[in-house]
């Protein structure tokens, strides 16, 4: 199946969020209500809206409450699969996302409660217990796919990622489609495995870790409060835009001022090494500060994709105590594998890395590590070392194969696929950001085959290049 060429567009993402609302408007029917329906299920009325799929039932009821982005509403929730019920209780859900929020099919985060109130820890499907849950709902991503085919290889390669689960929503008796229940990235022994920092710990060792921030548009306005300025902010080849880093543990709310310091002080540091003359000297270069190693398995799984998103948006970073640096969790390949038609999203044979090449006028920018990493041999050597390591593994072509059979196998033979199209029937039609539009599945399973395909060739000479 050849590749389609369209035609992209370097703008500001501004313009992307204004014509995905453009597009959302004129998309919509006249007569869809967009809220969530105001009406209690029957359990049996539920079963028969899908007949014939199999997949696991996650079954909320509102209560006559609308579910908003904020606040969280408290409403009841079940999971069951056939006659066979796993969870029946509370759970307190908003909708979550950012540009994704304009799509009818919305994406949804959730907590579990108990009778009184309180978070309470649940395991759904066999993933291990926790409170902090996400419904996400593929709607771009016509394979369904492209999120839990990354997660999984990140995890493959020995990396913590978000775990998931295909599921049948129901909303209030109405079917919603495919949803992928997964962990929400957060500190916890059975996620991000991070000591916990509490406020007290605001000297020597304890206030060394553990820390998550990520990079990533923020809730409003960027303050002091909620983050930080990066001391180089993106720098690459004339770009200058600034670079943010978000608290994400603790919290903002939560993280001390000698905790802000530190962190920020830290990340500065390592910053302003990798763009000294001596960045990559052993005594005073960036190795010092960072975990390569997670460096580089980030670089190659968002470089795999090339997630237009990836070096510039939900880019997480943890620092333990007393360790240094690391890139990760991966999330949000939604506009990966091809699956995005500005700034080279599209395209087989470019950089992802380089997006303010292709993109200088948009206001989030990557930041201008990766262009100088590869600018120290050492950094280069221990790249390729692993990128053909794993081409012989993990990343393997047949393997890569094999992971999308077994996926859409699942998805196909379960009924999902079919049930969920009748939903949204979505097949030929543009979804923001769409680079190519397939009649049916069977041309968007082909289109990202055949991307992937052509993907890892180009890396193969690329990285070897380098």
């Amino acid at each position: 199946m050849k590749i389609p060429t369209q035609n992209k567009y370097p703008l500001g993402y501004s313009i992307y969020f204004y014509s995905l609302l453009l597009l959302f408007i004129s998309s919509c029917n006249p007569d869809e209500n967009l809220t969530v329906e105001e009406s209690d299920p029957d359990p049996v009325a539920e079963e028969e809206t899908f007949e014939g799929n199999t997949l696991p039932v996650f079954s909320i009821s509102t209560a006559g409450q609308t579910i908003e982005d904020d606040p969280r509403k408290t409403v009841t929730a079940s999971l069951y699969q056939g006659d066979e019920v796993m969870y029946n209780g509370n759970i307190a859900i908003e909708i979550r996302g950012s540009s994704s929020q304009l799509f009818p099919k919305k994406s949804y985060g959730f907590e579990t409660r108990d009778a009184g109130g309180l978070d309470t820890d649940v395991s759904f499907l066999g993933l291990p217990e926790e409170e902090d849950w996400i419904l996400n709902g593929p709607y771009s991503d016509k394979t369904l796919i492209r999120n839990t085919l990354v997660y999984q290889l990140a995890r493959d390669m020995g990396n913590y990622a978000s775990r998931t689960r295909f599921v049948n929503l129901t909303i209030n008796g109405n079917y919603e489609g495919i949803y992928v229940l997964q962990e929400k990235l957060k500190r916890d022994s059975e996620r991000i495995d991070l000591d916990a920092l509490e406020m007290t710990e605001n000297s020597g060792e304890d206030i060394t870790g553990g820390y998550i921030i990520r990079i990533d548009r923020a809730d409003g306005p960027f303050t002091a409060q909620n983050s930080f300025l990066s001391s180089v902010g993106s720098s690459l080849e004339g770009s200058s835009a600034d670079v943010y880093y978000i608290y994400d543990y603790p919290k903002s709310e939560e993280i001390t001022a000698e905790q802000k310091t530190y962190i920020s002080t830290y990340v500065n540091d390592f910053e302003n090494a990798l763009a000294s003359d001596t960045f990559a000297d052993p005594m005073q270069g960036y190795g010092n500060y960072i975990d390569v190693d997670s460096f580089i398995e980030f670089f190659i799984l968002n470089e795999l994709s090339n997630n237009v998103d990836g070096f510039r948006l939900s880019v997480y970073l943890n620092k333990d105590r007393n360790e240094k640096l690391k890139m990760g969790p991966i999330w949000d390949f939604n506009l990966g594998f091809g699956n995005a038609d500005y700034c080279g999203g599209g395209e087989t044979n470019v950089w992802a890395h380089q997006f303010n090449q292709r993109c200088p006028g948009d206001s989030l920018q990557v930041p201008f590590w990766w262009g100088r990493l590869l600018e120290d041999p050492n950094f280069v050597i221990a790249l390729q070392t692993r990128w053909f390591e794993l081409r012989g593994a993990e990343l393997s072509s047949a393997t890569l194969e094999s992971k999308i059979d077994a996926q859409i196998e699942l998805l196909r033979e379960s009924g999902g696929i079919a049930t969920n199209f009748e939903r949204w029937p979505v097949f030929g039609e543009y979804i923001w950001p769409n680079n190519f539009v397939g009649a049916d599945y069977p041309e968007e399973e082909a289109y990202l085959r055949d991307w992937l395909t052509a993907r890892v060739l180009w890396l193969d000479t690329a990285i070897n290049s380098l």
